[in-house]
């Protein structure tokens, strides 16, 4: 096995914390959090592979419309920065299909994972919890989910009863940055065994200020980065002494501006290995009756249920039954001229069952089931993809067994995939098997080192296989191969931790390793101004890195600790560099717990200039990120409240995101100042 490539700062960050100062101190115990996205794990340092939590608090302190720029200050973790309205997580260097995002343990059912400028449906302010699950502790859903598992855990089914017979949330911020203003509400009553759950939150937000220019002149707007949200929930749950089941509708409206989006239209010429294409264009500047200041945008509506049930000892044998059903019916336009240029619906459904049995021969697991089902179709300008149903069955199981000091998890998962297009081209059907096994050593009480190895496979999926067409919004002419195969990967975690006393710390360390890696490569070829030829092709791949974050708790309720990753993603056999590998990052971070009521939070954060790029592929400078903020809860006469006051990119740094297929047209926003309160009675 290699041994991972890490660089000089990162080991730099790990190499200053004074282990001999860490043996001699008292273990000073650390907050748990429970990880719901693993059935057998209670928390995070119970995990043999690394998991990334953010509590109800810090997504409020955050403050991001987005999922990928709430995610993105976790290790490993970066936005793909689509503008102020769409931004998925980028998980070591992958994105898209290779990040799963899931609504409470069932896929969100939007059309993220098809392009980067497709939003996440879900609301961040809303969320009561996120967990990021990286390495082989994804396998339980999906051997697809190579990068990563991100679990948004939200309130809209009720899981006990409310104190009193009522509890109420009310909500506002505000920000300089987009003149953004975000209200959100939530009700919950008791009625016997019966609780009644109602939730909502409406933003709307202008284009974001940019960060100044070099050569001194006035900030700027970046057209088209408005984003304007509706959400709303409507949820019921019958509640009994061992469990719930529960049911919930939500509609969500979103409305956003397509950032660096070229008009025009695309055509082809000539034929078979001759073909190529031509994309005519026009800028904004040319006389456009267009909504929204003239810019192209997406207006996207999704329609969801949701039935939750979990129950505690349902039968002899079991301690736990937990199902999952989402049924989603999705739809977005992109809007260009007044007029619907090319619409996307995707109608899907996606169930999950659990059982978790009773100690076995001393091994304690999970076995379970999954169905998938998604009719999707694109139809008008940009229509790339062909109208597809497709299918995924899968079977699978988790299982623990603790022997004194060293803990062993072992998991499996087999998957069956149809996809049935609408057109000459060719069906697909595809099986993939995907196994893990990992360890946990409890070196000391307050020292843990954990390893993990998989074999996960992942098939392609639709737009992989079948896209043909032209897609400004990314500027590209993408073009699909019907020939792919299932991609087979073999990962490597290990990790070291430091989890009670004055200084803690996490050092993890992964190599993934990537046979018949599919990829979209830029071919090189200009149909038109900025577009690029995109082909899916398969080569086998190796992604390296490292994570690691050390603090240092003071007495006095005072944190200082350093923090970095790194990630090397590039193709065998002296292929080159994959595109879009988010750069080093380094950081210096502070926490003081004031008093009891008032938490305050600094952190300064570099992200290198990324130099290892793909063919076709431009370089990106680093920039320098310095954040802040302050939070502060009481209680008034029954009713407590939250202020909280947060600064983004307070020295007002250009910063463009490498990790984004935009980024040499789109900078990220400027200083920002984010203000809000939360009230709860």
């Amino acid at each position: 096995m290699n041994t991972p490539h890490h660089s000089p700062l990162l080991v730099c960050a790990l190499l200053t914390a004074p282990l001999q100062l860490a043996h001699a101190q008292e273990p000073l115990p650390l907050d748990a959090t429970v990880v719901h996205a693993n059935p057998l794990s209670d928390s995070p340092t119970d995990m043999t592979t690394p998991v990334a939590v953010m509590t109800r608090e810090q997504l409020l302190t955050a403050g991001k419309a987005t999922l990928g720029e709430t995610v993105d200050q976790l290790p490993g973790v970066r936005g793909s920065a689509f503008g102020a309205g769409a931004s998925r997580p980028v998980i070591r260097g992958m994105d898209g299909a290779r990040v799963k995002v899931l609504s409470d343990g069932i896929d969100v059912l939007d059309a993220s994972t098809l392009s980067a400028d497709h939003a996440v449906t879900s609301e961040p302010l809303l969320l009561q919890q996120i967990e990021v699950l990286k390495g082989p502790a994804t396998l339980l859903y999906g051997g697809g989910a190579v990068g990563g598992v991100v679990n948004l855990l939200d309130s809209k089914i009720p899981t006990r009863l409310p104190d009193n017979g009522h509890e109420v949330q009310l909500g506002w911020q505000g920000n300089t940055v987009a003149h953004e203003s975000t209200a959100m509400a939530g009700v919950t009553l008791g009625f016997g065994s019966l609780a009644l759950r109602g939730e909502g939150l409406k933003r709307n937000a202008d284009a974001y200020r940019l960060a100044g220019h070099e050569d001194g002149s006035r900030s700027k707007r970046q057209t088209g980065s408005y984003n304007d949200t509706d959400t709303a929930s409507l949820g019921a749950s019958w509640i009994s002494a061992n469990g719930y089941t529960g049911l919930a509708y939500t509609r969500q409206a979103n409305v956003y501006g397509l950032l660096a989006h070229e008009h025009g239209h695309c055509h082809t010429h000539g034929k078979g290995a001759s073909l190529h294409w031509h994309c005519g264009q026009h800028g904004h500047g040319d006389d456009h009756d267009h909504e929204h200041g003239g810019v192209p945008y997406i207006d996207m509506l999704q329609k969801r249920w949701d039935l939750r049930s979990d129950y505690s000892d349902p039968m002899a044998g079991f301690s736990r039954i937990k199902l999952r059903v989402g049924h989603s019916d999705y739809q977005h336009a992109e809007i260009e001229g007044g007029s619907t240029s090319t619409r996307f619906d995707s109608r899907a459904t996606d169930a999950r069952l659990e059982l978790t049995h009773q100690p076995l021969w001393g091994w304690r697991g999970v076995l379970g089931g999954q169905t998938l089902r998604r009719d999707f179709e694109a139809t008008g300008e940009e229509a790339y993809v062909p109208h597809s149903l497709t299918h995924n069955h899968a079977l699978f199981v988790l299982e623990e067994y603790q022997h004194g000091n060293w803990r062993y998890e072992l998991g499996l998962r087999h998957e069956w995939q149809t996809i049935d297009v609408k057109s000459q081209q060719k069906d697909r059907t595809h099986a993939g098997t995907s196994l893990s096994l990992g360890t946990v050593w409890q070196l000391r009480p307050d020292y843990q080192i954990t390893a993990s190895v998989s074999r996960s496979q992942r098939l392609p999926v639709a737009e992989e296989l079948y896209a043909f067409g032209p897609h400004a919004a990314s500027r590209t002419v993408e073009i699909g191969n019907e020939r792919l195969k299932k991609e087979t990967s073999y990962n490597v975690d290990l990790g070291l931790h430091k989890t009670l006393g004055q200084i803690t710390f996490d050092l993890s360390l992964f190599q993934n390793r990537i046979q018949d890696y599919i990829h979209g490569a830029d071919t090189g070829a200009r149909p038109g101004s900025d577009y690029r030829v995109i082909e899916y092709r398969q080569q086998d791949a190796l992604f390296r890195g490292a994570e690691a974050q050390l603090d240092y708790h003071f007495d006095n309720g005072l944190s200082a600790g350093l923090f970095g990753d790194h990630v090397r993603g590039k193709l065998r056999n002296g292929h080159g560099d994959l595109a879009r590998i988010p750069a080093d990052r380094v950081g210096l971070r502070m926490q003081h717990a004031f008093t009891d009521q008032l938490d305050g939070n600094l952190s300064l954060a570099r992200v290198l200039r990324q130099t290892h790029i793909a063919e076709h592929e431009n370089k990106t400078a680093g920039y320098t990120q310095l954040s802040a903020s302050l939070t502060y809860a009481g209680q008034y006469q029954g009713t407590g409240y939250t202020l909280y006051a947060r600064g983004d990119n307070l020295l007002n740094h250009k910063a463009r995101e490498h990790s984004s297929f935009i980024k040499d047209q789109v900078q990220l926003p400027g200083r920002n100042v984010t203000l809000g309160v939360q009230l709860s009675f």
